[in-house]
């Protein structure tokens, strides 16, 4: 076993990170004011749009800007997120999403005076788990990884040292949505901006697996 993790391990290290091409990431609620220069997506978001389902507030939305990729394997996600919060709730950061139903948003969520990293996990109806910071921070790194049947959460104020947040089930097998995303419920929008996002494609875990035993 310590074989198989060991070359698992050289094999992904290996890989280099892709940058996106921004301009063809799709838009699913396209912001009227958005605009992509080299590697940085800013945008206005939309006043009063969120994405939530149905737990503790009893309302569902499913409105807020999203610009995103499809994706069918195993992947690292990460992106450089920052804003200019102004209201309760302003939030910005990466969405990994199958459908209306299943999925996960992480990053940073302005909430009475704070900042908070932020992960709401929806598989129907939604949760919401927070990190109060102790003070602003001008940026957040956030960072996905899909593994099997789970979606790794990390955060970092340096893209170097990176520190999990949640892990969260996802059905592996199945087309994803990975992108960037910003909502504004109780405010009047806000400017936040995305850098450098990139994803690197990890090779399946059960098929590297299944080659080291039949070498």
């Amino acid at each position: 076993m310590k074989k198989i993790v060991t070359s698992l391990a050289a094999a992904i290290a290996a890989m280099p990170m892709s940058a996106q091409s921004l301009e063809k990431l799709t838009w699913f609620n396209e912001p009227n004011q958005w605009s992509v220069k080299g590697n940085t997506l800013s945008m206005f978001v939309t006043p009063h749009t969120d994405y939530w389902r149905i737990s503790h507030y009893g309302f569902t939305v499913d409105d807020a800007p999203f610009c995103y990729a499809m994706y069918g394997g195993e992947f690292e996600a990460k992106v450089k997120v920052s804003g200019d919060y102004k209201t309760r709730f302003d939030q910005a950061g990466m969405m990994l999403r199958i459908d209306h139903e299943n999925y996960i948003k992480a990053g940073i969520e302005y909430v009475d005076g704070k900042y908070n990293l932020s992960v709401v996990v929806t598989h129907r109806t939604s949760d919401w788990s927070v990190i109060t910071l102790e003070r602003p921070v001008s940026h957040i790194w956030i960072k996905a990884v899909r593994r099997l049947d789970a979606i790794e959460i990390f955060y970092s104020y340096d893209d170097k040292e990176y520190i999990m947040m949640r892990n969260a089930w996802m059905q592996d097998n199945h087309p994803i949505m990975v992108g960037l995303m910003a909502a504004s419920p109780d405010g009047e929008g806000f400017n936040a901006k995305f850098e450098d996002f990139t994803v690197k494609h990890l090779p399946d875990l059960r098929r590297m697996q299944w080659l080291e035993r039949n070498k």
